[in-house]
């Protein structure tokens, strides 16, 4: 694994630890620069992994506070639902085995200071700030027949008929979450929420707005910003 990664992994996880003992209740992962020019910009490989607690989860069509965020980001995702454990070494049939069910999700992040080393974007939690899960689909295991869209303020903004091509095959996401989780002492858990990345470019975005993620049959979830 990368030096930089592996660092950063054990200072992300050395922070959940804390917010668990703080008495957080853990939900699951986040991935995050997993296109390919975030690669190219880090000089990675693979995404980085973050980590959800019941903290920063909001409901669907919560509205929060952005005003005093350097620069506030929006990204419509789909998040894997784990009902097995999936451990380091894992296959993608393993991974895929390991899939309960999808739904659409968002998550806010706040990017600043700008992103350049991988290290420090870890141990920040890659700049997590808020997530909204939508109701999972127990029968939906794979992203076929899933599309994406981004509506603010009742205008498209982003749409994709290839919910894979900015994140990467579902089932290798959440391989490679297991392998680097692994490296650091982890293990994805059954019940484990995954957010996988954003299936469209990610949207700044403003106090005043209004965001909806429609992920197609996954269904959809919103957002107000204040």
């Amino acid at each position: 694994m990368d030096e930089r990664i592996e660092r950063g992994t054990r200072a992300m996880l050395e922070r959940r630890r804390a917010a668990l003992a703080d008495g957080a209740c853990p939900v699951g992962w986040k991935l995050g620069f997993g296109t390919p020019a975030a690669f190219e910009q880090l000089g990675t490989e693979r995404p980085l992994v973050g980590f959800l607690t019941d903290r920063t989860q909001l409901f669907d069509g919560a509205t929060v506070a952005i005003g005093d965020w350097m620069k506030p980001t929006l990204e419509p995702e789909i998040a894997v639902h784990l009902a097995r454990d999936l451990g380091g070494g894992a296959s993608d049939e393993d991974a895929q085995a390991a899939i309960g069910g999808l739904s659409a999700a968002i998550e806010l992040v706040d990017i600043h200071p700008p992103p350049s080393d991988p290290e420090s974007i870890l141990a920040g939690n890659i700049f997590h700030r808020h997530f909204i899960l939508g109701p999972v689909d127990h029968a939906r295991t794979t992203t076929e027949g899933v599309t994406g869209r981004l509506v603010r303020d009742s205008e498209e903004v982003a749409q994709t008929d290839d919910p894979e091509a900015m994140t990467g095959r579902l089932v290798a996401v959440v391989r490679m979450a297991a392998a680097d989780l692994a490296a650091g002492g982890e293990t994805l858990r059954a019940g484990d929420v995954i957010i996988t990345g954003s299936v469209v470019p990610a949207l700044a975005v403003e106090p005043g707005q209004h965001v909806t993620a429609d992920l197609g049959p996954l269904g959809t979830v919103s957002v107000a910003l204040a």
